[in-house]
């Protein structure tokens, strides 16, 4: 895939309209890779002029954060904010909402604001804009789809509706968990939880949740953040229903309906 790099249009005087901020997830774990191409695949297709910082992207600070860590957190978002603000941008888009939430909302006070945006809101605009068409009867028509809410994304941000605008754009049933939206439940990886050992309990969370998602009959459980989608595609393993259940991002389905 040819993805540009902000160094590169800048060398050509060039500026990019939107960042891709891609996240340690999407740049390196393999799964959350095929989210990232997917996402590509889509910015490709419209037209969108957009960039990555490549090997200048520093992880946003947010795990190190959430674990305690102040100061560390600091010198990685200096340094972020150092290159973002000489390259001069302006509006960033993230399909991790823990990369958006950390760009959007904390940030600004060390000297970085920029208008973020999650993906999934930006694939509700393309589609608004008819710029996303869908194909007819789509890869997912008479399917069974249930949205997990990302706190970072949903309780954090309050982000419901533009997923599930999108989802609804496939040809396919939405249907919700009994936990949903402002009363979500985590899938166990936030606030650093995803790298730490486990406290002592007698059900993993990602389990719980899981086990939720599949109780909708639903065929597809969409996420809309890479750490969500590795505890779902965990839980739904344990649950020996891989045959019948697969864990895509928001993304992915979009790229997957595209014409």
């Amino acid at each position: 895939m040819n993805v540009p790099t902000v160094a590169e249009l800048f060398a050509n005087g060039k500026s990019p309209e939107v960042l891709f901020w891609v996240g340690c997830a999407g740049s390196f774990d393999q799964r959350a890779q095929k989210i990232t191409k997917a996402f590509v695949t889509i910015l490709d297709k419209v037209g969108i002029n957009y960039a990555i910082l490549g090997k200048e992207e520093m992880c946003t600070g947010d795990p190190v954060r959430r674990a305690g860590n102040e100061f560390m957190f600091q010198m990685m978002a200096y340094q972020n904010i150092q290159v973002l603000n000489n390259y001069g941008i302006k509006k960033i888009v993230t399909a991790c909402p823990h990369c958006f939430n950390t760009l959007k909302n904390e940030y600004p006070e060390l000297g970085g604001t920029y208008e973020v945006i999650h993906h999934t809101t930006l694939l509700q605009q393309l589609i608004d804009e008819g710029k996303i068409k869908l194909k007819e009867g789509g890869v997912f028509k008479g399917k069974k789809i249930t949205y997990h809410d990302s706190c970072y994304l949903g309780r954090s941000n309050g982000i419901y509706e533009a997923p599930r605008k999108v989802l609804e754009a496939l040809d396919a049933e939405l249907v919700e968990m009994k936990r949903c939206k402002s009363n979500g439940l985590c899938c166990g990886a936030g606030g650093a939880q995803m790298f730490k050992e486990e406290e002592k309990g007698t059900t993993r969370v990602n389990i719980d949740r899981s086990n939720e998602a599949i109780g909708t009959g639903a065929n597809i459980i969409a996420a809309a953040c890479p750490f969500c989608n590795t505890m779902m595609t965990d839980g739904v393993k344990l649950a020996e229903k891989e045959e019948s259940v697969e864990v895509l991002d928001v993304a992915e389905l979009i790229a997957k309906s595209m014409e």
